[in-house]
């Protein structure tokens, strides 16, 4: 398996505050928000020295994040791994123990890429994330 971390996952309750203090330690964002209408919520990425933080704000109360920000605040949640061999690498998390929390569904802030969200109780949860089609 030949992960490769593509972003870490920001979870805000407010996106423009969060991407104004981010700016404030240098952060550019590279892609403004965009609304995902499947999970119900906005997105935002920024980077820094080759650093990507996707911020992710609840657009509604039965948004997939609003019980984690209730839980958590403002804090990193999740770490999104690209993959070339992506069905592949699923089923191997899957097989190592991995549960998965969703069915691999198109993510609009990525270009409608194939993202699935997975959780273990050692580690906590992470994202794969579907590139193989951005070589053809």
């Amino acid at each position: 398996m030949t992960l490769k971390v593509h972003h870490i996952g920001y979870l805000v309750k407010k996106t423009e505050a969060a991407i104004l203090s981010f700016q404030a330690l240098g952060y550019r964002v590279t892609r403004e928000t965009v609304y995902d209408d499947i999970r119900k919520v906005n997105i935002c990425f920024l980077e820094k020295d080759n650093y990507r933080i996707e911020l992710v704000s609840p657009a509604s109360e039965d948004s997939v994040v609003s019980g984690l920000l209730k839980k958590y605040k403002n804090c990193p949640y999740h770490i999104c791994y690209e993959t070339s061999s992506f069905d592949e690498d699923y089923q191997t998390l899957l097989a190592n123990g991995f549960l998965s929390i969703d069915t691999p569904t198109p993510a609009p802030a990525l270009r409608d890429r194939n993202v699935v969200f997975l959780t273990s109780a050692s580690m906590g949860m992470i994202e794969l994330l579907d590139v193989s089609q951005d070589s053809r």
